[in-house]
This record gives structure tokens, C-alpha cells and sequence, in this order.
């Protein structure tokens, strides 16, 4: 007999989105579940992020941080999204980060906080903890979650698909409605190895970002895009699936591939200047704002250096353009170098681009509600319109802050105002059904599979695209999420083999959504357009 668990809310994913999401439930009195593929809360993007997150400089107001924001979109973005997040923003930082978890931001004295600016913002807004601020953030998140007594944290939880009224019910009544809700997902249990099936009356994806199907990334393994997957299999609407950002400056240590470490934008907010292999400085020639331009203007900038140079990857000088002390405003980035043999505070550091962050996903409005009644999406999963077609510095951890806390409130109201899952739906909802039995997950053919997916998305579905590069990705990733199906329907359920159907299909609908717009803007770069 398979477990059945049972909860008012199944959070799906442990970052900045997921854990705000559910204490803002849990305050609100809202038992709730919230599930990790991980050993710890802590081990996705949120805990990566170095530079900082938005919050107010002197002089600042709701409508420059907005211009900012829709300069950097391209004016791609969906403005009432872009007003909440500037408006509400600083109000619930200040709340819950600093007033209630406390979380040690960099300051002279209390409450005269240091803040630094990044590539694309008008003024200093960025609130930081050093070098490491989503470290310090995810601890703090992470201690208040795991104590609080109306949360329930499964670690080693990798969700397989979210269940549907329409897709896994067996009582006619719901088949023949025209209403398709969500009521829960599938879940792996990898210490058990067996299929769990978690009932709840509203679920919210949290999963993060799909840096992992491409070659170089800075995200982290579990980067695969499994929200994206599963919501686009369920049948909720997804948009802005081609504007993948490349963050222009991570860590070169050689031509392998993989998860590479990320040098912050504050670096060059701090005034850090990108130079050429002959130490000369090339941003000017790109654009007025220099280093200090947008992401996706300066990725292009990057590579069309190294393509004309021929050379592997391009130098941020900081030894010879920041006043400050280099090592004490950049601990990790500084030791990490040194492990590698360099001393940045006196020699450049090499640096390349990177997949980063996913400005599409599964549509969310402004609390976080999806096309699909009872799923909810937050963090870098959704695709809320705040960051268009370029995603602006440092804005990432304030959007999962707020729509955390948004849809929190906005689903402790709904069950407030609802009646419990009824015993028919609970009883129609089928468990897992294993479709084989042949066990041949071999580590050899996943790895290729994955080395397929990675390499055909970096080449074609890139930082710059064009019609045949493209055409040749859909084609082959086709014909591969096709075997994958097959071999997916036969082979006992892994997590290696969960995460490369989900990958594989998150690469595949990224490819379809660049195919489908022929406009180069921001992130999505057509070479032919």
C-alpha cells in the first residue's frame, strides 16, 4: 500500500518563494507541507545569490525602481506586476527580513544600511550581506520553517507530476466537469524509493530556475525546470519561455561543462571594469552605461569579444578599478579564486557566460494563481511579467519575497472562505501505478541523454539563436524526449530518471517558445531576425 499524505497546502520546493510561502500560511494559522529534493531546505538557487536584494536608496521612489525595471524588460513586462513589486517590496523586506528574522544585512550602525548598485539600477539600492547574502537569507529562513509547528518539511522529496481532476480522478463527476483542478502531485521518495501520493486542497510550485539543461550554468543540480515540466503536462499556461538570461560573468576554470561559479554583478557595481585579453576595456564600445548595462547587453558584449579574439573567456579587472578592501567586500568570491590560484586584488579574474535565471515559466498573476484552478506558482518557476524579456539585477529574491508572501495570504483566504477536500474526490484520486518493471536506468545512457540536452541547447538555443539553429534543436529533442518516453513508461521510477524526462521536456518547450517568436528582445537574441 502506497502512503498517502494528506494537507491543506503542498509546497513543492525550498527556496526564498517556497519557504516565504509557507510561514506566511503557517502565521496565518494554514497547516501546510513543503517539499525538498534535497537533504536540507537550503540547497537551491536562493543560497547562491551574492550580490543582494532590491530595497530603497536615498532619494529613491516606486516609479524609478519601475523605470529601471521596464528599461532592463525591455518593455516586455506586465506593469501592474511591476508596480507591486516596487511598491510592496521595501515594505515587506523590511518586515519580515529585518524586523522579524533579522537577517544580518551590511550595516554602519543599525539601520543605516550599506547598499550597492547594479548593473541596469538608476541608484544604490542593493541590500547585501557581504558577498554571500542568499546564504545568510536561507539560514534564516530555513531555522524558522524547520521550528515553525504548522509547517511539515519532507526532505528527499522529488516531485513526479501534480494531480488534476481531469487527469487522475476515477469518479465520473470529475471527469465530466469542466472545471480541472489541482489537488496534489506525485512524489519520489528517494530514501524509500517508492511513490507517495500527497492530497492537498491547494498546491504551490517553488522549484526554481532550468539552468541545468544548458552546458554552462551557474545554477544548481536541481535546476532542471521540474515546475515548468510538470504544469505544462497538467495543461496551466506558460509564457515567456525563451527569455533564458545569461549572466555575463562567471567564473572560467576551463572548457568543461557544468555549474559554474558565479563573479557578482556587484563587482562591476562596485566598479570592476570587464577588459580583453590585452587589458584593454571593451564595454564602451556596447554601450553608454558601459559595465554597468544590463545583463543580456553585456553576455552579447562578452562573446562577440571572445568570437573576434578567438579567445576562451574575457577578464574582470577589480585589482586596479575598486577603492575598497576587495577581500573584505568579497570573502567568497575572493577565496574561492584562491583556491584556484588567483589573487584578485592583484590580477584580473577570467571570467565567461553562464545560463542564470528563467524570466518565463508557469503564468502567475499577482498572487500567484496560475490557469489552473488550485496550482499556484512563485519564485523563478513562474513567470509573473516583473522581469519581461531581461531580468534587472537583485530582483529575483524581492519577486519570490513578495509573491511568497502574496499568495500565502491569498490562499490562507481561500481556505478560510471553503470546505474541506471531500472523501469522494480524496477516495477517486489514484494512486501510482508503475507502468514496467525492465530496469535499465543505466548511469551511462542518462549521462549521454543529459550531455544531449545540455550541448544541443547551448549551441542552438543559446545566448544567440537563428532559424536553423533552432529548428535543428526541436528536431532533435523530439526525437529524444520520444525515446524518453518509451524508456520512462518501462523503467522503475529513479531520480536521475525523473530529472531527465523533466529536463528534457523543460528544454524542448524553451525551444518551441524561441522558435515561435521571431522578434530578437532582451534575452531571446535572434541572429537571423
Amino acid at each position: 500500500m502506497q502512503e498517502r499524505i494528506v494537507s491543506e497546502v503542498l509546497v513543492i520546493g525550498s527556496g526564498i518563494a517556497g519557504c516565504v510561502c509557507a510561514l506566511t500560511l503557517a502565521e496565518e494559522g494554514v497547516p501546510c507541507t513543503i517539499i525538498t529534493a534535497g537533504e536540507r531546505l537550503s540547497h537551491g538557487n536562493t543560497e547562491l545569490a551574492q550580490g543582494g536584494i532590491v530595497f530603497e536608496a536615498e532619494g529613491d521612489a516606486p516609479s524609478i525602481l519601475e523605470q529601471d525595471i521596464l528599461t532592463a524588460g525591455w518593455n516586455h513586462n506586465y506593469v501592474k506586476a511591476v508596480r507591486q513589486l516596487c511598491e510592496l517590496g521595501p515594505e515587506i523586506l523590511q518586515e519580515l527580513f529585518i524586523n522579524k528574522l533579522k537577517i544580518p544585512f551590511n550595516q554602519r550602525k543599525p539601520g543605516d544600511w550599506y547598499l550597492t548598485k547594479e548593473g541596469g539600477h538608476s541608484l544604490p539600492r542593493i541590500l547585501y550581506c557581504d558577498d554571500h547574502t542568499g546564504r545568510n537569507i536561507m539560514e534564516c529562513l530555513a531555522k524558522a520553517v524547520s521550528e515553525h509547528p504548522n509547517i511539515t518539511v519532507l526532505t528527499k522529496r522529488t516531485a513526479i507530476d501534480v494531480l488534476t481532476t481531469h487527469h487522475h480522478s476515477t469518479h465520473m463527476d470529475f471527469k465530466y466537469s469542466l472545471a480541472n483542478s489541482c489537488v496534489g502531485a506525485y512524489v519520489f521518495n528517494e530514501a524509500s524509493g517508492e511513490v507517495e501520493t500527497l492530497l492537498s486542497r491547494y498546491t504551490v510550485l517553488a522549484t526554481g530556475g532550468i539552468g541545468q539543461v544548458y552546458l554552462h550554468t551557474t545554477n544548481t543540480a536541481s535546476s532542471i525546470g521540474s515546475g515548468v515540466a510538470m504544469a505544462h503536462r497538467a495543461g496551466a499556461k506558460l509564457l515567456n519561455c525563451e527569455y533564458v538570461q545569461f549572466h555575463p560573468t562567471a567564473l572560467y576554470a576551463g572548457k568543461r561543462g557544468g555549474q559554474r561559479f558565479l563573479v557578482s554583478e556587484a563587482v562591476r557595481g562596485e566598479g570592476a571594469v570587464l577588459v580583453d585579453g590585452c587589458g584593454d576595456p571593451f564595454m564602451h564600445r556596447y554601450d553608454e552605461r558601459a559595465d554597468l548595462a544590463p545583463r543580456d547587453i553585456v553576455t552579447r558584449a562578452i562573446m562577440d569579444v571572445m568570437l573576434k579574439s578567438g579567445e576562451d573567456c574575457v577578464y574582470l579587472d577589480a585589482a586596479n578599478n575598486i577603492d575598497k578592501d576587495i577581500a573584505k567586500r568579497f570573502p567568497t568570491i575572493t577565496e574561492r579564486c584562491k583556491d584556484m590560484g588567483m589573487d584578485i586584488t592583484r590580477e584580473p579574474i577570467p571570467v565567461v557566460p553562464a545560463a542564470h535565471y528563467f524570466c518565463g515559466g508557469v503564468l502567475a498573476d499577482l498572487h500567484g494563481k496560475t490557469t489552473l484552478k488550485r496550482l499556484y506558482a512563485v519564485g523563478e518557476c513562474s513567470c509573473t511579467g516583473v522581469h519581461g524579456a531581461n531580468r534587472l539585477a537583485s530582483t529575483s529574491l524581492l519577486e519570490g519575497l513578495v509573491w511568497g508572501v502574496q499568495s500565502g495570504r491569498d490562499i490562507a483566504s481561500r481556505i478560510s472562505h471553503s470546505e474541506p477536500m471531500s472523501n469522494k474526490l480524496r477516495d477517486s484520486i489514484r494512486d501510482w501505478v508503475s507502468a514496467g518493471d525492465v530496469h535499465n536506468d543505466d548511469p551511462a545512457l542518462i549521462n549521454q541523454d543529459w550531455a544531449t540536452i545540455r550541448n544541443t541547447m547551448w549551441n542552438y538555443v543559446g545566448i544567440s539563436r537563428s532559424t536553423a539553429r533552432l529548428h535543428r534543436a526541436f528536431s532533435d529533442l523530439r526525437m529524444l524526449a520520444k525515446n524518453l518516453q518509451d524508456f520512462y513508461k518501462n523503467t522503475p521510477l529513479t531520480k536521475p530518471l525523473i530529472d531527465l524526462f523533466h529536463g528534457c521536456q523543460t528544454a524542448y518547450v524553451v525551444t518551441m517558445s524561441a522558435m515561435r517568436n521571431k522578434e530578437s528582445k532582451g534575452c531571446h537574441f535572434r541572429a537571423d531576425d
